[in-house]
């Protein structure tokens, strides 16, 4: 035991309050843009309020998803970028209970520091803030975590945690699914939130290249590229849900290629006897993507299972109506593609075209 009259401070401790004060002033203005209908209150109170509209809704489901960005958070980190991994946090949660058919209504995000810099906070938040505006829901709060000893000074963790609704008849759970659906693929805006564990091995540790080194494949340096955010689908996606109905089209199934690439995403919302057909070669894939493969001499089977390999979202619709969708989305400026179809099987992916 100490004999010193020292008196401890949990500032001497590495918490600081005051600094902790100062970060939610400067997130308040990030925090207000997400502002939506049925948010109450506002940040610095004990739970998060969100009023329902039950005229809206006849038989409303709350869904709900929790994600973070995982390791891509080590290559912002090392950058020095910290506006961006915000949107990921988001897109990571929205994307995923998007696929219900469900509206994100807000979004709750978790933040943990190792020593907390209310510039870096603000930075993150405003990512955050982003995200939501992309997806049309309210950021109704969170928590900031500082943490000294178990996070090193400028590392840090961002999670979070989102709520939609969509009404029970409405939903979309691929129960409708029949042999000869088409799977139509949307383009990512490259490598999401995924398989950076792999990604930064081939980059910095295997091919030696460094942050701000243009790659001439990519067109832009390698910060650029691997933080570049994942794109939120939800607009386009709730956009297509209500027109296509009118169009005669009907969106049996959704998926959002997350972890497990295209191998272990597409067929979680298949029914029970029914597989996927992948047609390899059906879509361009990214350069990003070739590149890695090549410099890490990765097996195509298992770029398939790590990475979305240019496509982010997916729609599963009948045979006879592919075509109408896919020109539905280029009429909204979108890249896709029939990349895929059901076939029975055991709800696994079978991938066609692959050479050898």
């Amino acid at each position: 035991m100490s004999n010193s009259q020292e008196k401890i401070t949990y500032r001497a401790a590495g918490v600081d309050i005051d600094r902790g004060n100062e970060t939610v002033e400067r997130i308040k203005p990030w925090v207000e843009k997400t502002r939506r209908p049925g948010l109450l209150g506002g940040i610095g109170g004990f739970g998060a309020l969100f009023q329902l509209d039950l005229k809206k809704y006849k038989q409303p489901i709350l869904v709900s998803g929790t994600d973070g960005v995982g390791t891509k958070l080590a290559v912002a980190q090392a950058a020095g970028r910290h506006n961006t991994v915000g949107i990921d946090g988001v897109a990571m949660c929205v994307n995923d209970i998007l696929v219900s058919g469900a509206e994100p209504l807000f979004f709750l995000d978790y933040l943990a520091v190792g020593h907390l810099d209310p510039a870096q906070a603000e930075a993150i938040v405003s990512g955050v803030a982003e995200g939501c505006c992309q997806a049309g829901c309210a950021l109704a709060g969170g928590e900031t975590a500082e943490m000294p000893g178990f996070y090193k000074p400028g590392e840090y963790d961002i999670a979070g945690f989102a709520v939609g609704v969509v009404d029970k008849d409405q939903m979309i759970d691929g129960s409708k699914i029949l042999p000869g659906d088409v799977m139509i693929g949307i383009a990512s805006s490259g490598l999401h939130s995924n398989g950076f564990s792999m990604t930064r091995k081939i980059v910095f540790d295997h091919a030696g290249k460094k942050l701000d080194e243009v790659i001439p494949e990519w067109g832009c340096t390698v910060a650029d590229e691997l933080l570049k955010p994942t794109r939120i689908y939800v607009k386009l996606v709730l956009q297509a849900l209500a027109e296509l109905r009118s169009l005669g089209v009907e969106i049996k199934a959704m998926s959002h290629i997350t972890g497990g690439g295209l191998l272990e995403n597409p067929n979680r919302v298949l029914p029970k006897g029914m597989a996927i057909e992948l047609s390899w070669g059906s879509w361009p894939v990214l350069p990003v993507f070739k590149w890695l493969q090549a410099a890490g001499n990765v097996d195509t089977m298992e770029m398939l299972r790590t990475y979305n390999m240019g496509i982010g979202y997916c729609f599963f619709v009948a045979e006879d109506q592919a075509a109408a969708l896919l020109d539905y989305l280029a009429s909204k400026g979108e890249s896709a593609w029939a990349v895929g179809k059901v076939v029975p099987g055991n709800r696994d992916v079978i991938v066609k075209g692959l050479e050898g």
